[in-house]
């Protein structure tokens, strides 16, 4: 099962800075902020973006990762 690609484009971290997300795996396992890379879960083909789920970025939630 995939996530809906409009879905997905319109979804956004749900810290301060709501960066956009991309999808990880295949069937979708995770949905990572482009900007934190904080994850959160795909249960059952639905993303739960709480942050109460959500596993923290290297260097936490909402915090800029510069590769």
């Amino acid at each position: 099962m995939s996530l809906d690609p409009v879905l997905v484009e319109v979804l956004a971290c749900p810290c301060d800075q709501h960066a956009p997300v991309r999808v990880e795996g295949e069937p979708p396992v995770a949905i990572v902020c482009r900007r934190c890379r904080s994850s959160f879960p795909v249960r059952d083909g639905i993303p739960v973006m709480l942050l109460d789920d959500a596993s923290p970025g290297p260097q936490g939630i909402g915090a800029h990762v510069v590769d």
